[in-house]
C-alpha cells in the first residue's frame, strides 16, 4: 500500500512507522491520520512485526494538528477530524504490538498526545513537549486524555493550563517518556530497546498488552480477577510451556505463537 505523509517498512521482528512530512513538522494532516490507521491495521496483522517503532523524519517529532486545515470549517468537518483522529489514536493503542516512541525536537498537542499513547518512548536531549492549545484559543483537550494518564492529573493541568514547554529531562521523571538519550544516540537506542522486547513471545506480549490495559482503570479487586483468569490463559500456551521448560533445561525457548 503506497503511503504519502508516512512511511513503514519491517525487518528484524520491527514496524518501523515514520512520520515523514518534515517540511510542515510532521503536523497531523487529515491524509496522515487516515495514512496512521490504515498502517495500524496492516501493522496488526503481520506476524513479522514484534514491536512497532513509531519515529518521525526530520529535525522534530510532531507539531499537532495542522492548522492550516482547522480554519474556517464547518462544525461537523471538525467533529469529523477529531473523531478521525481519536479513533488512529485509539488504533495505535490497540495494536498487539508493543509501540515505542522515538522522539526528538518538538511534540506539541496531538503530537505530545502521540507520544503519551505509545507504550514506552525514548526522547533525545533535544525534545521538548507541550500543550500549547490554550495560547491560540484551543484547549488541548482530546491530547489531555492519553496525557493525564501518562503524567497524572497536576501535571497534565499544569501543561494544559500553562501551555509551557517540557523538557527530555523533565518529561522523563514525570513519566511522558521512560528514557532521554544523547542526540546521536536516539535512533540506535531507541532500536536497542525496541528489539529487547521482541526477543520475548509475540503472543504473549499481545496477551500482557492487552490485559495491562484491561485492568489498570479496574477497582483492584476487579483487576485482580481479570490478570489471574489471563495468567492461567497464558500458562496454557505452547509459547509459556516452552519459555518454562527452556528456562527449567537451560535452553533458549522456541516460539511457535500458541
Amino acid at each position: 500500500m503506497a503511503f504519502e505523509e508516512i512511511t513503514l517498512s519491517f525487518g528484524d521482528g520491527l514496524a518501523r512507522l515514520t512520520l515523514n512530512r518534515p517540511q510542515k513538522v510532521n503536523a497531523l494532516s487529515e491524509r496522515m491520520v487516515d495514512e496512521l490507521g490504515r498502517a495500524c491495521g496492516m501493522i496488526a496483522a503481520e506476524p513479522r512485526a514484534r514491536v512497532v517503532l513509531l519515529a518521525a523524519a526530520g529535525k522534530h517529532f510532531c507539531a499537532g494538528h495542522l492548522l492550516d486545515e482547522m480554519v474556517d470549517r464547518s462544525p461537523a468537518d471538525y467533529r469529523r477530524i477529531f473523531e478521525n483522529c481519536t479513533a488512529m489514536m485509539t488504533r495505535l493503542r490497540e495494536l498487539p504490538q508493543p509501540l515505542v516512541g522515538q522522539v526528538q525536537g518538538v511534540a506539541t498537542a496531538a503530537g505530545c498526545q502521540l507520544v503519551a499513547a505509545c507504550d514506552l518512548a525514548v526522547a533525545s536531549q533535544s525534545a521538548r513537549f507541550a500543550t500549547p492549545g490554550v495560547r491560540i484559543g484551543l484547549f488541548c483537550s482530546t491530547p489531555a486524555v492519553p496525557l493525564v494518564r501518562a503524567v497524572g492529573r497536576k501535571r497534565a493541568l499544569e501543561m494544559l493550563l500553562t501551555g509551557r514547554w517540557v523538557s527530555a529531562a523533565e518529561a522523563c521523571d514525570w513519566g511522558l517518556v521512560n528514557k532521554v538519550v544523547a542526540t546521536e544516540d536516539l535512533v540506535a537506542e531507541a532500536e536497542k530497546l525496541a528489539l529487547q522486547i521482541a526477543a520475548a513471545s509475540p503472543l504473549t506480549l499481545a496477551l500482557g498488552k492487552k490485559t495491562f490495559y484491561d485492568q489498570v482503570g479496574r477497582p483492584e479487586p476487579e483487576a485482580f480477577k481479570l490478570a489471574t483468569g489471563n495468567m492461567a490463559l497464558n500458562l496454557c500456551m505452547d509459547d509459556a510451556q516452552d519459555g518454562i521448560k527452556a528456562f527449567l533445561g537451560k535452553r533458549e525457548p522456541v516460539w511457535n505463537g500458541k
